[in-house]
């Protein structure tokens, strides 16, 4: 699952706009995806803790501490498929 992000630039002197598409995988935060997954954030934090991952979920850490997590593998968790 791929959210879109339209980017507009506009050129100097002229009016017209260009459209530039850029794809990325879309990511959830720590609440949001408990929230999808029917529990409580902090189950996440401290399997992530003990075991360095969630079922097998691993989230991408940013230099604040926030984490990320894939909405793809979050998404095969819930209907039941295995996390890559």
């Amino acid at each position: 699952m791929f959210s879109i992000r339209v980017v507009l630039t506009t050129k100097r002197l002229k009016m017209n706009t260009q459209f530039r598409v850029i794809s990325c995988p879309r990511k959830l935060g720590t609440s949001e995806a408990a929230e999808r997954l029917r529990i409580k954030p902090q189950t996440i934090r401290r399997a992530l803790c003990l075991q360095d991952h969630y079922l097998g979920l691993r989230p991408v850490k940013l230099p604040n501490g926030r984490l990320l997590w894939d909405a793809a593998e979050v998404e095969a968790l819930v209907s039941g498929e295995v996390a890559q």
